[in-house]
């Protein structure tokens, strides 16, 4: 049995190493008792600028002898819990073996962890991708950024890696559980931070995402896995109610699995699967605009002691206003750039980005 430490606050001067130290205090036990300990959940309490404190909840092992004592026991309450980390729950396979292998539409996120774990499984999956692989990829988009050319099938949200490849690599996820932390698991196999696990708003950055969006694909290919590239799903083929293959621009492809991650901006592919009868659920419309300010104008109104941009890098924030309307911040990206995200020609869209450092002169 283990347990769970919350609302461990100490100063951001402090590095993760001192941990134990600290724990043990909390604990009452001797350092050397800990017999193993990692972080759970690391997040940014910001609300005194001149005193900024990671918060931080932890998951310590104790030997039983320790765990019995007094000293512990006394300390169990409410921010000290015996806790036993919840399993993640791996589906079971069927027992019959498909007649084909199953099909994934789009390389983006969805895609790309669907495939991944179906091959996982020993499914083979074959992936499809409109767009081109991530090395041709970016020639194509820094092109368009010189003012070239724009290409349908392979730009900013078309291509492996989906939108996100050229987005800012924020991992958000309003969930926790232990399948929300096997995936971010796999992120840091392919490339990712180790911290990424356990921060509250983790961060991947727009350059490091190509390499990890490869790492995925060759892990994806090892398993059996195949990507198509360049190839657009046109239309499933479903007869009597069931998928039986589908059409794309490369030829047809049978098979009575699909598992469509298109993302946002496949208009086209939506338009066929509503002419085809699939149910659909609308979203809620929202307007966002993308505003630029100096990165230094928020570090100064954040950080009251200028050893804080050190210690923790360029500074975020998030703003609701409640009114007759809800207005707020989405995807704040420190020391960023904005970005074309468009999809279609003669159409103007903008993102938000940063690199992993963080360390353009402007936020937006």
């Amino acid at each position: 049995m283990s347990l769970r430490v919350s609302n461990l606050r100490l100063s951001v001067s402090v590095p993760e190493t001192d941990l134990p130290r600290f724990l043990a205090q909390r604990l009452g036990v001797s350092v050397e008792t800990l017999s193993r300990w990692r972080v759970l959940k690391k997040s940014l309490d910001a609300r005194s600028p001149s005193d900024l404190q990671f918060v931080y909840t932890t998951l310590v092992d104790l030997p039983d002898e320790a765990l019995r004592s007094e000293a512990v026991r006394r300390r169990i309450r409410e921010d000290v819990q015996l806790f036993e980390p919840p399993a993640f729950d791996d589906p079971a396979p069927g027992s019959s073996p498909l007649e084909q292998r199953p099909v994934v539409v789009g390389s983006g996120p969805a895609g790309l962890l669907a495939g991944y774990y179906l091959a996982l499984k020993g499914y083979r999956p074959l992936i499809l991708e409109r767009g081109l692989a991530v090395k041709d990829r970016v020639p194509a988009v820094r092109e368009f950024d010189r003012g070239g050319a724009f290409d349908r099938e392979n730009n900013y949200l078309f291509g492996e890696g989906g939108a996100g490849c050229f987005s800012d690599g924020k991992l958000t996820c309003r969930m926790e559980g232990p399948d929300v932390e096997w995936v971010l698991e796999r992120f840091v196999e392919c490339g990712g931070r180790a911290s990424i696990v356990y921060e509250n708003r983790p961060h991947l950055g727009s350059n490091k995402l190509p390499l990890i969006c490869r790492n995925f694909r060759r892990r994806i290919e090892a398993l059996g896995g195949e990507y198509r590239f360049g190839c657009c799903m046109e239309t499933l083929d479903v007869r009597e109610g069931r998928v039986v293959g589908l059409q794309t621009s490369s030829g047809y492809l049978a098979t009575n699995h699909v598992v469509l991650g298109i993302g946002h901006s496949a208009r086209d592919t939506y338009q066929m699967l509503f002419d085809l009868g699939v149910p659909l659920l609308q979203k809620a419309f929202q307007l966002g605009l993308r505003i630029e300010q100096p990165q230094e104008q928020i570090n100064r109104h954040k950080y009251a002691r200028p050893e804080y941009l050190t210690l923790l890098g360029a500074a975020d924030y998030t703003l609701n206003a409640r009114g007759e309307k809800a207005v707020f911040t989405f995807c704040m990206c420190a020391g960023g750039l904005i970005i074309p995200s468009v999809s279609e020609p003669e159409m103007f869209c903008s993102n938000g980005m940063s690199n992993s450092r963080h360390d353009t002169p402007f936020a937006n």
